[in-house]
């Protein structure tokens, strides 16, 4: 009904929202496959120094990964056991040629760096998650970050807004299922900002996730302008009386903030 609508509410706006999430979009999912690609290459690098068929052995990984579920009402395979299904019918569905070879020649077994080529970024999730402790840090140490617990939290929620955004859904203003865990202050000072927000929308907003892309894509590539034009972007964002940048949980200031200045 018509009177649902705020008062001064014009389809133009509506459209400009709608364009600028769809560029928004773009710039993340650019950002996030820099991300999955780097990612794919250094899961398979640290697991297949261990063994070319590293990801099939139990002992690579966690105990909490590996042990199955022993609860009377709900018994189920280890998670390990579950994430090699989920790969496994990945291989069996993709027709990239690589693939067919080690399908014809090698009874579809594929080492660790050949198999992370088919991977998404939340098989990668999933699977840097159940690794030990030692192997995962030395992943996160090289995208500068300083433990496991945070890259794993940092994959979960990049994981999502890609989803989001491959799906062509509202990203903007979304509330993150997964939202990034902040790391202690000092840790890494450029996201220090990010524990000054304490509302719901500062702390689940669409910020979060483009605030870790742009902290991790010069760990990849030194030459990034990722947060250059991210920044640019939000600069057009199409302010109304209903509706303002704030929506994405952006700080006050937040032109201001080294991550986002080079």
């Amino acid at each position: 009904m018509l009177s649902d609508y705020r008062a001064g509410t014009t389809l133009r706006h509506a459209e400009d929202i709608i364009d600028f999430d769809r560029r928004l979009r773009m710039l993340v999912m650019d950002g996030v496959e820099r991300i999955e690609v780097a990612v794919r290459m250094r899961i398979g690098y640290v697991l297949g120094r261990r063994s070319p068929f590293s990801y099939e052995d139990p002992n690579c990984f966690t105990e909490a990964f590996t042990a199955e579920s022993t609860g009377a009402r709900d018994p189920a395979s280890s998670r390990h056991v579950q994430w090699l299904q989920r790969v496994n019918d990945r291989k069996a569905s993709s027709d990239e040629q690589f693939v067919e070879h080690f399908r014809e020649k090698y009874d579809d077994r594929m080492p660790v760096w050949a198999l992370t080529e088919i991977l998404e970024l939340g098989h990668l999730s999933v699977l840097y998650r159940g690794m030990h402790q030692q192997d995962a840090e030395e992943i996160a140490l090289a995208f500068k970050v300083p433990t496991k617990k945070i890259m794993t939290s940092w994959l979960a929620s990049l994981n999502y807004v890609r989803n989001v955004a491959a799906h062509h859904s509202r990203l903007f203003n979304r509330k993150l299922q997964h939202a990034p865990a902040r790391p202690k202050a000092g840790q890494i000072p450029v996201l220090d900002h990010l524990r000054d927000e304490k509302t719901a929308k500062g702390v689940f907003g669409t910020y979060n996730a483009l605030a870790v892309i742009a902290y991790i894509l010069p760990s990849i590539d030194a030459d990034s302008d990722w947060a250059k034009q991210l920044a640019a972007l939000l600069r057009e964002f199409p302010d109304s009386h209903a509706l303002t940048i704030a929506s994405m949980g952006t700080p006050q200031g937040w032109e201001s903030l080294d991550l986002w200045r080079g």
